[in-house]
């Protein structure tokens, strides 16, 4: 056994003083670039301009500018300017031989943000987001427009590459223009600056602070094709969040047309908290944005806790005051997991976790933003009881949908040995993967029947529906969930609805309609789309739904046979294939359930000799006669939706296009 404290222990002649490194100015940057911007790849590579678009936000955020411009270059090299203050290049107190330019430029944690009193609020907090941008950069240049007088410096790795020059006077400019190119040493060849990227930052910042004005411009040979990103735009929002709100939600269909928004000045000058909020009808199309000092926080943090408190504890004292019971039934995900929010809190001196603030963890802004928010969420739904309580109802929804979400996960965990459980209707295929693997959805057990004689069992499986199945776009989701029809569908195909939708467990890769060619088939037909449409969508975007068609006709003569599938057909086939012939057989199929199996298989089944429709997710059209924007969500809304009114005024406004009635 060796004595670890004795001279006989084993000598560590390799490791000495020598051997202890001190890293100096910005070397430990250039080392270590993921301790200060979380990486080397293309987020990394991109926050680099928001480190230096954040300082001139700070600007904004004081008073002190208001305008900002933008310029990406074809060589790579970013621009930013605003029309500030201008950073200080009077020689610094503790380093007298150095502008404090200089010094911020070149030294970690040196800033005006510390003490509070340059800015009240600001994004920069650590001091060292210049003197970063410039240790990974090989090239920056910095001009300062300040007290009618122009300076330049360059910089390169964090080194100053020319001293401070005055340029002259000048009377028309203030403020800092900062332009660099990142270090292919550090980020390598391949990364560079992408407009689109770029471009998306600079709108989210102009609609988080109003007033501002952004200058965007990059070099046309920058956008590549199916590019759209423009090459030159002035991005300035007014309203601020609500116009965010806006371009988010324009293709939804929402519950709650009017937003809750609102700002509220925090007590003791320690900053603002803004909001704007809706609800979409359906809760997967939910989002929240949050933001401290124009800094995104995807993670979260206390914000987002106190505004999720104050609206919970707001919406559980409505349903009290209404008589609602299940009020206290009401958690922060029912009411904000259902929303779209924007979330924008100003903050002074706030703390993040990690230098890219990713999440923000200042305690005291929960109770802040909680009282901020709970007063004006109270009087928004007593000034619109309308809107407030068909708001309570959706959420009541959303309590239901969670507690049979749970109730399911429960059951699954309790029978995760046992087989996997089917409706009983179906028949299905005896292939297990999913290529290749087809479930019809058919009308009735008589049509069922014909179905699953025609049937290939090997990939064709058949799931019976009785009638015609719940209308989900004017239902609640308690009478959705409890729907028999529904339950069959979602259980067959085994891949979940809504936010639960998950395309790796989709049991087979076509979904068929399959209804009978008259008018009771197609709104069968119409509301399995619809339901599709409301609780898969991304089944449909996915290719997986169909529709059969089968015919409607049979025509008969000798050993000649054909099908129709509308009148127009057969009158074309009678002129063509039978044209001279008077004494044709022509049979009318009252459903799929009368047609023998053999001729079902022939004209519907038989993937050899069958016509399918795909149903598609149409991308938004403008109507040039009427100059409006015709969305699916919107006509699936009127058609289907529970307001007659709606249905009404859709068919009284579509009526002159229809030129042939049969009544």
């Amino acid at each position: 056994m060796v004595d670890l404290f004795t001279d006989t222990a084993p000598k560590a002649t390799d490791y000495s003083a020598k051997d202890i490194e001190v890293l100096e100015g910005l070397e430990p940057v250039r080392k270590r670039p993921g301790m200060y911007i979380g990486g080397i790849d293309d987020r990394a590579y991109h926050h680099l301009a928001t480190e230096i678009l954040d300082n001139s936000i700070d600007e904004v955020v004081s008073g002190y500018a208001s305008m900002i411009a933008v310029h990406l270059a074809a060589d790579g090299r970013l621009t930013i300017t605003d029309n500030g203050r201008g950073i200080p290049v009077d020689p610094h107190p503790k380093y007298p031989n150095k502008s404090a330019l200089e010094v911020i430029t070149t030294t970690l944690h040196s800033g005006g943000k510390f003490s509070g009193k340059a800015y009240k609020v600001s994004g920069g907090l650590h001091g060292v987001g210049l003197s970063v941008v410039n240790a990974l950069s090989s090239d920056m240049v910095i001009e300062v427009a300040r007290d009618k007088q122009l300076y330049r410096q360059t910089y390169s790795r964090g080194l100053p590459t020319s001293a401070l020059e005055n340029l002259g006077p000048i009377s028309n400019r203030r403020g800092t223009s900062i332009t660099f190119l990142p270090d292919t040493e550090i980020f390598g060849d391949a990364t560079h600056f992408r407009p689109a990227s770029v471009f998306k930052m600079l709108r989210t910042k102009a609609f988080l602070v109003k007033g501002l004005e952004i200058r965007w411009s990059c070099d046309p040979e920058l956008i590549k094709e199916g590019d759209t990103t423009p090459t030159e735009q002035v991005l300035h929002y007014p309203n601020g969040l609500k116009d965010y709100l806006d371009v988010l939600t324009q293709n939804l269909p929402i519950l709650t047309p009017r937003p809750f928004m609102g700002r509220a000045d925090f007590p003791d000058g320690q900053g603002f908290v803004e909001w704007a909020i809706v609800w979409p009808e359906m809760p997967f199309d939910a989002f929240l944005y949050s933001y401290c000092n124009t800094i995104p926080t995807p993670q979260g943090g206390s914000h987002e806790i106190g505004l999720r408190a104050g609206l919970t504890k707001s919406l559980r004292a409505y349903a009290e005051m209404v008589g609602n019971k299940r009020g206290n039934d009401i958690t922060p995900d029912d009411v904000v997991g259902t929303a779209g929010v924007m979330l924008s809190i100003f903050y002074k001196d706030p703390q993040f976790q990690g230098q890219t603030k990713d999440k923000f963890s200042s305690t005291e802004a929960i109770r802040l933003v909680e009282n901020a928010v709970k007063d004006p969420f109270d009087h928004w739904l007593s000034a619109d009881t309308k809107t407030a309580n068909a708001l309570l109802t959706h959420i009541m929804n959303q309590i239901d949908a969670r507690k049979h979400k749970k109730k399911a996960q429960e059951t699954a965990r309790a029978s995760a040995t046992k087989r996997l459980r089917l409706p009983g209707k179906l028949a299905d295929c005896t292939k297990k993967a999913m290529d290749g693997t087809e479930l019809f959805i058919v009308e009735g057990d008589s049509a069922g029947g014909s179905a699953k004689q025609a049937r290939n069992r090997e990939t064709q499986a058949i799931l019976p529906i009785r009638g015609k199945i719940l209308n989900v776009a004017s239902a609640s989701e308690e009478k959705i969930m409890s729907n028999e029809e529904v339950n069959n569908i979602i259980e067959a195909l085994g891949c979940g609805h809504r936010q639960n939708y998950n395309e790796s467990n989709l049991r087979y890769e076509k979904l068929i309609i399959m209804t009978d060619a008259d008018v009771d088939g197609a709104h069968i037909a119409s509301l399995l789309m619809t339901f599709f449409y409301r609780e898969m969508p991304q089944l449909i975007a996915n290719g997986h739904l169909y529709l059969a068609l089968p015919p409607l006709y049979r025509l008969t003569y000798g050993d000649k046979t054909a099908y129709a599938a509308d009148d127009a057909h057969k009158d074309k086939l009678l002129a063509t294939t039978f044209k001279g012939i008077k004494n044709v057989e022509i049979s009318r199929f009252k459903g799929l359930g009368e047609m023998p199996p053999a001729q079902l298989k022939e004209t519907t089944m038989n993937p050899q000799t069958r016509s399918l429709l795909r149903v598609v997710l149409p991308t938004p059209k403008t109507n040039e006669d009427e100059e409006e924007v015709v969305l699916t969500a919107d006509i699936v809304n009127q058609l289907m939706g529970s307001n007659p009114e709606l249905r009404f005024k859709y068919i009284q406004e579509h009526a002159r296009f229809v030129e042939n009635l049969d009544i």
